[in-house]
């Protein structure tokens, strides 16, 4: 796709509506713990729309997650994740995403958007792989598309942290987020 200009869709994209398969989807993140290892962990995809237009510059994305449903394989640190200390999901039930841009990048794509997480809106930029479109043994278009970007955790106001007698923090800042979308056509 090096031919791609900053307006072109990718090969084999058609316009229209496209919904995510949260069951054939994933959101992930991974985060330092004490310094020495990664912990890594889901949150539940529960809504999004990728609307494709004739090029790039009418394309929008659109997507809810479900921050009470973070797991860390860990129950406790789970619970310790949703609680006032991190996200507080009783008083922020819901994390979103909203593309204000879509433009190509050589051969992967950036999807530049608002993610609000912990009642804090920043831009992000996704940097976007689009691994092609199949249709499923149910007769459904289906495209994938791989996704990343890095955050820090202090810019939306989760702040809590230990000390560590060695030095340093229990929580790493820099939050990595990785996400695999398999998406249907609508209509």
């Amino acid at each position: 796709m090096s031919e791609t200009t900053a307006t072109t869709l990718p090969a084999g994209l058609t316009t229209g509506t496209w919904v995510v398969d949260a069951s054939h989807s994933e959101a992930a993140f991974t985060v330092r713990h004490a310094g020495i290892a990664k912990v890594r962990g889901t949150v539940a995809i529960t809504e999004g729309v990728i609307t494709v237009g004739e090029d790039l510059a009418v394309s929008e994305v659109r997507a809810t997650l479900d921050p009470a449903t973070i797991d860390t394989r860990d129950a406790g640190r789970d619970g310790h994740l949703k609680s006032a200390d991190f996200f507080e999901v009783e008083a922020f039930p819901t994390w979103t995403f909203v593309s204000t841009g879509v433009r190509a990048d050589g051969d992967d794509y950036v999807v530049t958007g608002d993610l609000t997480l912990h009642g804090v809106t920043r831009t992000v930029e996704l940097t976007t792989e689009f691994n092609g479109t199949a249709t499923d043994p149910f007769g459904n278009a289906r495209a994938g598309f791989s996704a990343s970007t890095e955050i820090s955790r202090k810019e939306f106001g989760l702040t809590w942290n230990a000390a560590l007698e060695t030095g340093g923090v229990l929580v790493g800042d820099k939050v990595k987020i990785a996400l695999e979308i398999s998406a249907i056509r609508q209509g």
